[in-house]
């Protein structure tokens, strides 16, 4: 993030972003809305994900807004790159199809957040600030469209979370950083790591939005709410 070259020191940080789609219309209402809003910076554009390879290096935003389905590279795969790069920049997905089985690869890619492109602009905004910062957004209409592709059955050995850890998770669904969940629960941010670290092996989730959509399927965070229609 950036700040803006103004005298007023309590200024927020610009959040600088790159818009990847192979719709120019698309990228330009993207460009539009983000242009229009305080807080925000739009550095770039790109049709497809070996273009969001190059762009990305040359111009190094704070977070990508990513189509999956492209033609030549897609989302999934630039998104994969991205990481073993370890590029700096957070991916937040959005993804039009409601079941759209490249959202699940994506999250085990490295992306950050996952939204249907059709979300209000304020939800989009709210989960660019939250990507930026490092933390997880699943929406409840993605969660919802995720559960059938992560289930997997439940051996009897599976071993429980425990309370503090649900409490941990539930916080977590809700998008709060590490920072905040410890605060919240008056417990230090190594804690809160720790206990991520078991929620992820009890689980089988990589990170964080991977947890969340499982805990859903498993009904351990009860069930997402419907997507609006």
């Amino acid at each position: 993030m950036i700040r803006d070259t103004v005298p007023d020191e309590a200024a927020e940080p610009v959040i600088t972003l790159l818009v990847v789609d192979d719709h120019p219309v698309v990228r330009d209402g993207l460009r539009g809305m983000f242009e229009s809003a305080p807080g925000f910076r739009v550095l770039g554009e790109a049709a497809d994900g070996a273009a969001a390879l190059r762009r990305a290096e040359e111009l190094d935003p704070d977070v990508i807004l990513m189509d999956l389905r492209m033609p030549g590279t897609g989302g999934v795969e630039a998104i994969r790159e991205l990481s073993r790069r370890g590029a700096r920049a957070r991916v937040l997905v959005l993804t039009t199809y409601d079941t759209d089985s490249d959202t699940l690869p994506a999250i085990e890619a490295g992306a950050t957040g996952y939204l249907l492109k059709d979300a209000p602009r304020e939800e989009l905004f709210a989960a660019v600030r939250a990507a930026a910062e490092g933390r997880s957004v699943l929406s409840p209409a993605v969660a919802s469209r995720l559960v059938s592709a992560v289930r997997a059955p439940r051996t009897p050995d599976t071993e429980p979370l425990s309370a503090r850890e649900r409490e941990v998770l539930a916080l977590v669904a809700k998008g709060t950083s590490n920072r905040e969940i410890a605060r919240e629960l008056f417990i230090s941010e190594a804690t809160v790591k720790t206990h991520l670290t078991h929620i992820f092996a009890k689980l089988g989730a990589k990170d964080r939005a991977a947890a969340v959509a499982t805990a859903y399927d498993r009904g351990i965070l009860g069930r997402p709410r419907p997507a609006d229609r």
